[in-house]
């Protein structure tokens, strides 16, 4: 990914396998907002206890840096379920409650969600000129959203996966994410092959470690995205709090960063 240091101040990522594409996806970091300890300081979550007016002027900063219109975002309250809207110019400004993933062919339409150790997931079209993104945490992994959102894309416009680019943003990484016996049972009853994503650094009567990053591109890759166009991010929430929010690591004494994404 490649690291942005904007004039404003604010700091953004972005993927390398999208450049030259005509579409634009930048992930933001913790840098450059108004927010002060523990949600410093470009937060974007007003449920964790920061003032909404800061988390608003930090929305601005982010927009204004990215050149986008604050007003035209379409966001979602995300409950780390599997449900997809498809949204266009007439959802410009609204919040689609209980929703995971957005889907669009509108132009100029940013699309936007939170995170902070799920895994963002991205997926761009570009024979239709389509743009798909989704928050899948562990729940939303073992449940395939990466495959819903690809499977919407295909219902509404018609993607064929072999044509699709993808992306996997920063999230908690497979050197971090240790898990218990409920997400372990889970992605053994869910998931196809799952012993692959999950290793035991310390032991095989210790705690798994769940491979968010390989379990989403595997998912995409055996719906029909080529392997050699899945970018797999590769940065870990919970080892780079410096530029990110991790609630695993700041033990839920954290903001959200986002992902906003459009079609150029």
């Amino acid at each position: 990914m490649h690291r942005i240091q904007h004039d404003n101040g604010v700091v953004s990522y972005t993927f390398e396998s999208l450049t030259g594409l005509p579409v634009r996806a930048h992930v933001s970091t913790r840098h450059g907002g108004v927010s002060p300890a523990p949600w410093a300081s470009l937060n974007f979550s007003i449920t964790r206890g920061d003032e909404p007016d800061r988390v608003q002027e930090n929305f601005v900063r982010f927009c204004a840096a990215v050149g986008v219109d604050p007003t035209e975002r379409v966001r979602t309250r995300q409950v780390h379920g599997t449900a997809v809207a498809k949204v266009d110019w007439d959802n410009t400004g609204e919040q689609f409650n209980a929703t995971d993933g957005l889907i669009t062919d509108a132009v100029g339409l940013p699309l936007l969600l939170f995170f902070a150790d799920c895994t963002p997931v991205l997926l761009y079209d570009p024979v239709v000129h389509a743009l798909g993104v989704c928050h899948a945490g562990w729940r939303g992994t073992v449940n395939g959203m990466a495959a819903t959102l690809l499977w919407a894309m295909q219902a509404a416009y018609g993607t064929n996966p072999a044509d699709v680019r993808a992306a996997i943003g920063p999230s908690i990484g497979p050197e971090s994410y240790e898990v218990g016996e409920e997400v372990y049972n889970m992605a053994q009853a869910k998931l196809h092959h799952p012993d692959r994503f999950f290793r035991y650094p310390n032991g095989e009567d210790a705690n798994p470690y769940f491979d968010l990053w390989q379990a989403n591109a595997a998912q995409l890759h055996e719906a029909g995205v080529p392997e050699d166009q899945i970018e797999i991010g590769g940065i870990d929430t919970a080892q780079n709090t410096t530029d990110f929010y991790s609630h695993r690591a700041e033990r839920g004494q954290c903001g959200l960063f986002g992902v906003l994404a459009w079609l150029a």
